[in-house]
């Protein structure tokens, strides 16, 4: 547990870090106006569930090959081809994503906005159109890293570029007087500058050894790797947008609850980032231990983050209970959203160990190239169970509460059969499977440009 836990930490803070980049923006163009924050808030969310997506749910195809390539590889050069497959399947997948905002104001007139905010929400995200592609290529070079066991420059980078992101946002939109078209170019070159910092990490102090130059290998295995990055984007962004679409729910309800579920998910956002950076640590090592063909190893690590989350799951728990009554207070004064949230907290609450536990199983599913596995499960359980239970309780009387009882009730039953799927796997199969999937290094030297 040690070592996981030494492996997610600096993943747990860099995410934490992260998340600032979009709050510092949303914050800034807030003073504005409120409706340029609506537009900045809903262009931040379409982001995140379409070309954020590529970037968070691609790369966990380097999750599975890059870190038993690691260990596993006869040639060390493998995971530089991997990274160059990266670099070319992610781009054409962020192709039509660019199209997609380019073209997304009949899209948000359909989805019933307003002409001013679908207007003013596609030429935001048209703005944000290089920096997405800057995302992308910094959660690359992250997973191409991680799978070295190189965690904590992501970390430092996002310590350096944090303040800096926010001093970009406070220079175009304020003192430029670009407004709220500031942010997307702010928040963009912040991401450019994240990849730049880090891939000049790679290249000067480490991480550069299993670089072996360009390589025409890395047009091999295309299909693999685009199967993997496709099921990656389905198995997270089925998650994320379960809670975008409760979110628009709650818009149903009126304007408190929609404020209370706003406070209860900046909560969660931060929340979050430990079942996730667990999730990635644990997608590391398990793919190291399947490289170097411990299958004793990989299954114990997989169960000990499963307790690990657990623990820290209920530790949680207990702390949004304690404070369920105090916790709305930091964002609102208005004792209606206070009242509803501390109404909401507890299933809020116990929601935290089933989070836990999925994230951990879907780390070890990504370690196992069994995206797929957790891909049906999330559709099923979010979208054949908790949405419409929750939005049927929501309308009969259980208001927001009946929405949070939907999403507990599916994100327990999405763990315990990813549980279950995990602790019955034959990890020797898993082992045999993950060098079956390795280039190898004849052909990587046969390749070399």
């Amino acid at each position: 547990m040690s070592q996981l836990m030494g492996g997610a930490v600096p993943v747990i803070i860099s995410y934490c870090l992260q998340n600032t980049l979009h709050a510092t923006s949303l914050a800034i163009v807030g003073r504005l106006s409120p409706e340029n924050l609506a537009t900045a808030a809903f262009s931040y969310m379409f982001a995140t569930c379409s070309g954020w997506l590529v970037g968070l749910g691609g790369t966990t195809a380097l999750d599975t090959l890059a870190s038993s390539a690691f260990t596993g590889g006869s040639n060390r050069h493998e995971l530089g081809v991997l990274l160059q497959r990266a670099f070319f399947v992610l781009s054409l997948l962020y192709l039509p994503i660019c199209v997609l905002w380019f073209n997304s104001e009949p899209i948000f007139k359909l989805l019933g906005q307003g002409p001013e905010l679908s207007r003013d929400a596609a030429r935001f995200l048209t703005l944000l159109i290089p920096g997405g592609a800057g995302y992308i290529y910094f959660e690359i070079m992250k997973k191409y890293l991680q799978a070295q066991g190189i965690v904590r420059p992501t970390t430092y980078v996002l310590l350096l570029v944090s303040p800096i992101n926010a001093g970009f946002n406070y220079l175009v939109c304020i003192v430029f007087r670009l407004g709220m078209w500031g942010a997307p170019l702010a928040t963009g070159l912040s991401y450019w500058l994240c990849f730049l910092l880090l891939l000049l990490y790679t290249v000067c102090i480490d991480g550069h050894q299993s670089w072996g130059g360009w390589n025409r290998q890395m047009f091999r295995n295309l299909g693999l790797f685009t199967r993997l990055a496709v099921l990656g984007i389905i198995h997270v962004g089925a998650e994320w947008c379960a809670f975008d679409i409760v979110a628009i729910a709650a818009g149903w309800l009126g304007t408190v609850p929609l404020a209370a579920q706003s406070v209860i998910m900046s909560a969660d956002q931060v929340i979050n980032t430990i079942p996730f950076g667990i999730g990635v640590a644990v997608t590391s090592r398990v793919g190291n231990l399947l490289g170097s063909q411990d299958a004793r190893g990989a299954a114990r690590t997989a169960q000990g983050a499963i307790w690990l989350s657990i623990i820290l799951g209920g530790t949680i728990l207990l702390i949004l209970l304690a404070g369920k009554h105090h916790f709305a207070q930091i964002f609102s004064v208005d004792y209606r959203v206070i009242e509803l949230t501390a109404q909401v907290m507890p299933y809020v609450a116990l929601f935290q160990i089933a989070d836990g536990i999925n994230g951990s199983c879907s780390g070890c599913l990504r370690a196992m190239g069994k995206q797929h596995v957790g891909a049906v499960i999330n559709v099923i359980c979010y979208y054949c169970s908790a949405l419409p239970l929750g939005i049927w309780l929501s309308q009969h009387g259980y208001g927001l509460t009946g929405l949070w009882i939907g999403q507990c009730a599916a994100l327990y039953v999405a763990a315990a059969a990813q549980w279950i799927i995990v602790s019955q796997g034959n990890w020797d199969k898993e082992v045999s499977r993950a060098l079956d999937r390795l280039d190898g290094a004849e052909n990587l030297i046969e390749g070399s440009i």
